[in-house]
């Protein structure tokens, strides 16, 4: 399923933003997951509907309360298929 990848970094591991991510992403009717990555930033792949590939995206760049986004990288990605949106 066509979708994106997204790599957010800044305060974004320790405050819920995998969780919130999940409920923005699930919301929003995308397929996927969001996982914290060795070097502090948090990967969120997800696959739906380019509308709200856009809104996540958004989202992203704010996140959580408690969250400081300095920077979302975007970046096409072919998600496999699944149902629902994960946290890894």
């Amino acid at each position: 399923m066509p979708g994106a990848r997204f790599h957010v970094s800044g305060v974004v591991q320790g405050v819920f933003f995998r969780a919130s991510t999940q409920a923005r992403a699930r919301e929003l009717g995308l397929a996927g997951w969001a996982k914290n990555l060795a070097d502090g930033r948090v990967e969120v792949v997800a696959g739906g509907d380019a509308a709200a590939l856009d809104q996540l995206e958004r989202w992203l760049q704010h996140g959580p309360p408690g969250a400081r986004v300095d920077a979302v990288e975007r970046e096409p990605f072919d998600v496999p298929p699944g149902d629902g949106f994960a946290r890894l």
